[in-house]
């Protein structure tokens, strides 16, 4: 039997959430206004087919690599003036209705105007990390290797980092007639290299704890 708390009984905390739940749009019919409407948060919360998404909070390891990744990648664009680096939370706007908030995005000084307070234009590069516990999860895996690997692919980014913080590795995907193309793909003590920032490189070994 569920006893009463001090902040009051099961049922009227029931009864607290439904009218909350009723202040916000059903699942399938949020639109642009309302989502960006939402009150501040750390969360990452997504937009996608008229529904919210909010993935698993980051485990360690994916923290440490994208830190890391994050930190070599602003260090080049800042010394190459290339443009700007953002790490989530960071709404991008794929297209009308479609929001997503990668890892790391970089956005070149050529799309500038993409650049808003509220939210991203379409990215030039952006990277997504894989860890393990985010990999067992229900769909987090298939969602940025397949929904996002073809979102990304179809608004047109330029450049899409996958890194597998179980496996150890960095996949990068170029954009080229329309599709994306493995452009490399490394282990750890192997060097990745960009297409999109030309001499940006970095060794998996200082970015994936071994």
């Amino acid at each position: 039997m569920t006893r009463p708390t001090k902040s009051g009984s099961p049922v009227k905390r029931t009864r607290l959430s439904t009218e909350v739940a009723r202040l916000f749009p059903r699942q399938g019919h949020w639109t642009e206004a309302a989502y960006l409407g939402l009150p501040e948060t750390n969360r990452i919360v997504e937009l996608s087919e008229g529904r919210l998404v909010i993935p698993d909070l980051p485990t360690d390891p994916h923290q440490y690599t994208v830190g890391e990744l994050f930190a070599a990648l602003r260090d080049f664009v800042k010394k190459h003036g290339s443009g700007h680096v953002r790490v989530a939370p960071m709404r991008v706007r794929l297209w009308p209705g479609k929001f997503r908030e990668p890892d790391i995005v970089f956005l070149s000084r050529e799309h500038e105007d993409r650049r808003g307070e509220e939210f991203w234009g379409v990215p030039d590069l952006v990277v997504e990390v894989l860890s393990p516990r985010t990999q067992r999860s229900s769909g987090t895996e298939r969602t940025d290797r397949l929904e996002k690997f073809d979102e990304y692919c179809r608004a047109g980014i330029r450049e899409y980092w996958m890194v597998d913080t179980r496996e150890r590795t960095i996949e990068v995907y170029a954009l080229r007639e329309g599709a994306y193309r493995l452009s490399g793909a490394w282990r750890l003590g192997q060097v990745a290299q960009s297409e999109v920032l030309p001499g940006f490189s970095l060794n998996v070994s200082d970015i994936v704890e071994a």
